[in-house]
């Protein structure tokens, strides 16, 4: 559960950017999108093996 602290002459702005800047970081939307539909095990697996892909293609890139 994220939680986030407002100090007392924040405006409700700042706080909401305090509060869209932690769910953010956390990750929560992300993994509530994913988790909205069901995924069978043989699509996990792909997408889990096409991100290892991605990340290895922009490791290997030179800088």
């Amino acid at each position: 559960m994220s939680e986030v602290k407002v100090n007392p002459g924040d405006s409700f702005e700042v706080a909401l950017k305090k509060f869209n800047r932690k769910v953010q970081q956390d990750g929560i939307l992300s993994e509530a999108r994913r988790r909205a539909h069901y995924e069978s095990p043989q699509a996990r697996r792909k997408r889990k093996a096409a991100a290892q892909r991605r990340k290895q293609r922009r490791t290997r890139q030179p800088a």
